[in-house]
């Protein structure tokens, strides 16, 4: 029996990763939706926890579209949430890196988009429609750094696995920028405001009736962890299947701390 087939009792909330638990970007991972369904049967609540620098909705029609029964979570978490109340605090029109989608998204909600250079502030969910490395980005994010942009950045993930590819997030042009020097506000796991937000959206239960799962070390796991939730590590995602690495705890500043379990998917 599977530790997935019969946790504690006291885990009454699970956070639930998306992307690289639940589906690769294309399709439902095996199992996974049947795996949430039991949770709910069990009486627990799910928050569905994602750095996607989306709307809840956006991710909500998302999962429809993938084929996610609604009855198998109560609420979405999304670093986009944060960051668009945030973005619509600056007073002003932004920059924008992302791709079209994105910004319609934003727009939607208000956040005053910028087509020029008249901006200091900067909104980033990710890649644009065109370019695909992120060494493309290096000369406008050297303009950026020059003129002290500060940039906001929806979408801390590195990289994603999409559909077995992986491709690149605004993580990863955020750490170019702050290796140029650059300023980088940061919305979404490991950061506390995220789970500040899924906590209230299940009522905010106690730190040790959380149970948080995902598949990606320096976001899902570290920040459950920081946050004292039990963590599942899922080794099949992001990291394709590699063990959790020994000394994790210790390297971060969390002592002997391991997860409850590492557990190749949630089938």
């Amino acid at each position: 029996m599977s530790y997935l087939d019969a946790l504690p009792d006291r885990y009454r909330l699970i956070l639930c990763d998306i992307w690289g638990v639940i589906h690769d970007g294309v399709d439902l991972y095996p199992g996974a939706a049947q795996r949430l369904l039991q949770w709910k049967r069990e009486g627990r609540s799910i928050v569905l926890i994602t750095n996607a620098p989306r709307t809840a909705e956006a991710v909500e029609q998302q999962l429809h579209r993938l084929g996610l029964p609604r009855e198998a979570w109560d609420g979405i978490a999304t670093s986009g949430e944060a960051g668009i109340a945030a973005l619509k605090g600056v007073g002003a029109p932004v920059g924008f890196i992302g791709t079209h989608e994105d910004r319609e998204i934003l727009e939607s909600r208000e956040v005053a988009i910028s087509d020029g250079s008249d901006f200091d502030q900067l909104a980033c969910t990710g890649l644009d429609d065109v370019r695909h490395r992120v060494e493309d980005y290096r000369a406008q994010l050297e303009e950026l750094a020059d003129r002290d942009v500060l940039i906001h950045c929806l979408n801390p993930d590195r990289v994603v696995v999409r559909g077995g590819t992986t491709e690149p997030c605004a993580g990863a042009l955020a750490d170019i920028y702050l290796g140029l020097g650059g300023r980088v506000e940061w919305y979404g796991k490991p950061f506390p405001a995220i789970y500040r937000h899924a906590l209230k959206l299940a009522g905010n239960p106690p730190a040790d009736e959380v149970l948080a799962i995902g598949d990606g070390l320096q976001t899902d796991v570290l920040g459950a962890a920081h946050m004292g939730f039990g963590v599942i590590f899922v080794a099949g995602g992001i990291h394709a299947g590699e063990p959790f690495p020994p000394g994790f705890g210790r390297d971060h500043g969390l002592g002997d701390w391991e997860p409850v379990a590492v557990v190749e998917a949630l089938r």
